[in-house]
Order: C-alpha cells, then structure tokens, then sequence
C-alpha cells in the first residue's frame, strides 16, 4: 500500500537546520563573518557572546527577517525563497514581544492563533495561558502585566502554532527565578518534541545543563563550537580570552 500523500505543511517542515559561511555587513561594517552552524531536530543550540557578536543578526538571518550578503542558509531541502510557507514554521521571540498591550492576553493569542490559521483559536489561547500560568490574568490587558508577565505570553504567541524552528533572543530577560525554572522546563519539552531551539542569551547560568551544542561569537566570528559544553560560565570566559588573544 502506497503512504497518503504529504500535506501542505508536512511539505515545508524540515529536519535541521544549516549555515554555511554566512556573512552579513551593513555599509562597511560587517556583523558576521563566515558564520557555519548545524542544528538537527531534538536539539537546543545556544549563540554566546558579547554585545555586538553578531547574536541578533544571526537570528534575523534565521528567521528570514535578513538576508545575508553571502553564503547559504538551509532549513532542510528549503531556503529563504520558499517565503511564507517556511516562515510558518519558525516561531520567534525577540526584543520587540509583538504583543498588543491594549488587547488583553486571551484576546492577543486568540488573535495570533487565528493569524497562523488554527482551527480552534479560543482553545489554543486557553491551553497557551495555562503554560503561562497566567488562566488567572487571561482577561486583563496586557498593558497592566509586569516585563515578566508580558515575556511569558510572547512566548507563547511564538508557539502557537507549533513551530518546528523555534529562535529566542534573550529570553530570560525581567523573569523572576520561578519564571525562569518554568521557560527551562519549557525548552527541554520542546527538544523532546522534536523542535529545533536555538537560543541567544547572556545568562550563562541559566544556560548551564541546557544546551547540546554552543556557538561561541565574538566580532561577528565563531570563537569556537562545542557539544554539551560543561562549566559554561567558565568554558564561556576562556573561549573569549583566547579569541581576544589571537585578534591582538
């Protein structure tokens, strides 16, 4: 018996992720320089450096938001050109939390439920509210919920709709230590479905015990690539002393 025919979404999801020698400069000033990476499903990748490394535009260039001036990008067998399709299947969270803060939080994933075209929005709004633990302050307009509060339910809009690439610039920014513990076991639960996570952050103990790979940047460039790194605060400190080294 033949298998049924792949469905429309089936046909835009994608297995891993890869950057091969990517750049990006804006003017004379370039942001990354021959950047490579690979991240396969089932995996959290973390981006680390310093401000201005390159962490951000990185992401842009993964989530399709920039292009880079060269080099290649490959979300299985697709690449940027495949548009929106692809583009539905990344879920990012980023500096700016995309959220209407006159709208409350109900009525926000409600709205970006129905945006990604799911058949049941009010349930999936209930469900990303419970995650948030914030069914308490579903109907209070976002305008009135701490940093915190308002990370939680960006989260959430990032995941609505299920998506296989999951990109997070700096996302344990304003949350209280409950808040964090609770986003940690959000990731890990991500990996065990299959979602490929690559995240960006500063908070190298928080980070510590999460990530199967780490992409250490500085200046743009990769200062090294590492599996399950251990001690990262301190594997962090010395990846960036010797690429400090070797610039000078």
């Amino acid at each position: 018996m033949s298998p049924p025919p792949a469905s429309r979404a089936d046909a835009f999801d994608f297995p891993f992720v890869a950057v091969s020698d990517v750049s990006r400069a804006f003017g004379r000033r370039r942001a990354l320089s021959r950047v490579s990476l690979r991240v396969d499903q089932g995996q959290i990748l973390g981006i680390l450096g310093p401000n201005g490394a390159g962490k951000s535009t990185l992401l842009a260039i993964l989530a399709t938001l920039l292009r880079p001036t060269s080099g290649d990008v490959r979300y299985g067998t697709l690449t940027a050109t495949d548009g929106a399709a692809l583009r539905a299947r990344i879920g990012v969270l980023g500096h700016d939390l995309f959220l209407y803060p006159e709208l409350t939080a109900r009525e926000n994933l409600e709205f970006f439920a129905s945006a990604h075209g799911l058949p049941h929005p009010p349930e999936a709004a209930r469900t990303a509210l419970t995650r948030a633990a914030l069914d308490e302050r579903a109907d209070d307009p976002v305008s009135a919920f701490s940093r915190g509060m308002r990370q939680r339910v960006a989260l959430e809009r990032a995941l609505i709709h299920r998506p296989r690439l999951v990109l997070l610039d700096e996302p344990f920014t304003g949350l209280d230590d409950a808040s964090a513990a609770a986003l940690l076991a959000r990731l890990r639960a991500l990996r065990d479905d299959g979602a490929i996570v690559i995240v960006a952050t500063h908070d190298l103990d928080l980070a510590d015990g999460l990530l199967d790979h780490a992409l250490f940047l500085r200046d743009g460039r990769v200062a090294a690539s590492m599996a399950r790194p251990e001690g990262l605060r301190s594997t962090y400190q010395n990846v960036m002393t010797r690429a400090l080294g070797s610039a000078t």
